[in-house]
């Protein structure tokens, strides 16, 4: 560039060409402006604001299923007469369970074992027994409404166990996406208020994910006992009440001025 630049004052230079050596010098010009912003780091426009909020949603369902958790328990001086005997009554029971609507699919073993017994004295080593068999079952009562009368029933029957109840509902879907329209409405009114405060726009949601939902309570302790049931009046009292089915979400929001 500085040599051309040279040439241009020497005085060798004809008169004649004076237009071309005007644009030549132009082009020099142009030239070097370009090279000179070739360094130059491209403007970048700041990154958006963002919020990152989270939600729920939560409705309350009546459940529409019992899961009952009972069995039988027996004792006998040596091992495999326990076993007989609790085969014998948890078979009765099994039998008692289906007569009373509970559908084969819906009766699983959730349990069995076998133990020996002791006696224990002051001053002396324990003293062997006899043994207890136990097995048990959980069985999901679709008729929420018979699930008293199927504690009796079984009970009378032979069992001696009856561990615990739990509720469940049958189409969990339609409460679960309940639940999201609820937490989606809220997680927009929150990102609204936000955005009001601080004096920004909401431009657009850049990213939404789910956590949680629903899962049923743990089974309630329930202690029933077949000759205590036997003479009862009325079918044992069962209050299903209702389950919070609750869904949590997450979002990014993206804001301007």
């Amino acid at each position: 560039m500085k040599s051309f630049l040279r040439s241009l004052a020497s005085p060798m230079a004809p008169l004649g060409s004076a237009p071309a050596v005007v644009g030549a010098l132009a082009l020099a010009l142009a030239g070097g402006a370009a090279w000179a912003g070739e360094g130059a780091a491209p403007a970048h426009a700041p990154p958006p604001a963002v919020f990152a909020l989270s939600a729920e949603g939560e409705v309350s369902v009546a459940p529409d299923i019992a899961v009952l958790q009972m069995g039988v328990a027996a004792q006998a001086p040596t091992a495999a007469e326990a076993v007989r005997l609790n085969r014998e009554r948890m078979n009765t029971a099994v039998a008692a369970l289906k007569a009373s609507g509970v559908a084969p699919k819906d009766i699983q073993t959730s349990g069995f074992s076998l133990g020996a017994q002791y006696a224990y004295e002051n001053g002396k080593p324990p003293r062997l027994t006899g043994y207890q068999a136990s097995n048990s079952v959980s069985a999901t009562v679709r008729d929420i409404a018979r699930a008293g009368a199927v504690i009796d029933t079984v009970t009378a029957s032979g069992a001696n166990q009856v561990n615990g109840i739990s509720f469940d509902i049958s189409d969990r879907r339609k409460a679960e996406d309940e639940a999201r329209r609820l937490a989606v409405k809220a997680l927009q009114d929150k990102a609204e208020l936000y955005a009001a405060a601080t004096g920004l726009r909401i431009l657009r949601l850049s990213s939404l994910s789910e956590g949680g939902g629903y899962a049923p309570p743990p089974p309630m302790a329930m202690r029933v006992y077949a000759m205590a049931k036997a003479a009862a009046p009325a079918p044992t009292d069962v209050e299903p009440g209702e389950l919070k089915v609750r869904i949590s979400i997450s979002a990014t929001y993206e804001l301007d001025r």
